[in-house]
């Protein structure tokens, strides 16, 4: 199947130094849902996923405050609230902006489960920080009253809880999705799919699915998805215009038109960090190896222009 699935980052619905409201985040996606819109109008399949970070943390901190007199949520009902609530953005403010392109689609937000295993051996060794930073006498107290994992935090002096990441195995509501995109109205849709990952969930012995306190990493999903949705082009959306080698030191190059090999070289010679850049490059090379055909990084500013082959970083099969 044809298709271009944007993989949004937290920059799109997150205002950096922000109170986190609902007015900020309305004022972001519209920054984003031009460029969506454009890219629309171009009539080939259009997907979008996103990334949820900062709207997990505001329901866990939800969850601390409120929990004298409502019982707390688990992580992966959490991740489908933001879901809902993230689609419901995007559909918000992106189908204005497609109306005055004069593009007939509508915006189809499907709450999205990803499976992962139970045998994954992230749920021994969480790494992946959520929620806010905690002073050490409270760290200590939530570890005894809950059994979180807390980490410390030196360069921003308190603990943070870490929780499993396991890796994506399965897009559980993929078949439905790519059966609607594939059909005689598939044009007509856009889909928000996957959001902040999917919601963790492992297979039970008698076949049914159960949720788990875990994070999937988005771009890894999103790189799932796009491979079982046989998509051509994966676009990875961050807050920089593309992927550099020696950035922020003496020497620093950011990438252009780059091959599939040069750039897994730079990922094995850690060219990029393991919390923020490695992770879209190893969704890509992930994704191409998988049969995608074109991975793209950049920023909303630069993603038209990266898509027709002018601006961001881009990786042909």
């Amino acid at each position: 199947m044809a298709g271009i699935l944007v993989a949004l980052g937290g920059n799109a619905l997150h205002r950096a130094g922000g109170r986190g409201s609902w007015d900020e985040a309305r004022g972001q996606m519209r920054l984003a849902v031009g460029v969506l819109a454009e890219i629309a109008a171009l009539g080939e399949p259009l997907v979008i996923s996103h990334g949820n970070g900062p709207q997990v943390g505001a329901l866990l901190r939800q969850n601390e405050l409120a929990a004298r007199e409502i019982p707390p949520r688990p992580m992966d009902v959490l991740g489908a609230e933001t879901q809902g609530q993230i689609g419901y953005l995007i559909q918000t403010e992106l189908t204005p902006a497609l109306r005055r392109r004069r593009v007939d689609r509508s915006v189809l937000t499907v709450i999205s489960r990803t499976e992962v295993s139970a045998d994954d051996p992230a749920f021994s060794h969480p790494s992946k920080p959520v929620g806010r930073y905690y002073p050490e006498d409270e760290a200590r107290v939530l570890r005894k009253q809950y059994g979180w994992a807390m980490q410390y935090d030196g360069a921003r002096g308190g603990w943070r809880r870490i929780v499993p990441s396991p890796r994506p195995v399965r897009w559980i509501e993929g078949t439905a999705v790519r059966t609607l995109l594939e059909s005689s109205v598939g044009s007509s849709w856009i889909p928000v799919v996957a959001g902040g990952g999917g919601i963790p969930v492992v297979r039970k012995p008698d076949g049914t699915y159960e949720g788990v306190e875990a994070v999937i990493d988005k771009d890894l999903a999103a790189s799932l998805v796009a491979r079982e949705l046989g998509v051509h082009t994966l676009a990875i959306v961050t807050d920089v215009p593309g992927a550099a080698i020696s950035f922020g030191k003496r020497g620093e190059r950011w990438l252009t038109e780059v091959s599939r090999r040069e750039l897994a070289d730079y990922l094995k010679r850690g060219e990029f960090g393991d919390g923020s850049m490695g992770p879209k490059v190893a969704a890509g090379l992930e994704f191409l190896d998988g049969g995608g055909h074109r991975f793209v990084i950049t920023d909303i500013p630069s993603l038209a222009r990266a898509l027709r082959g002018e601006a961001g970083t881009r990786v042909e099969a």
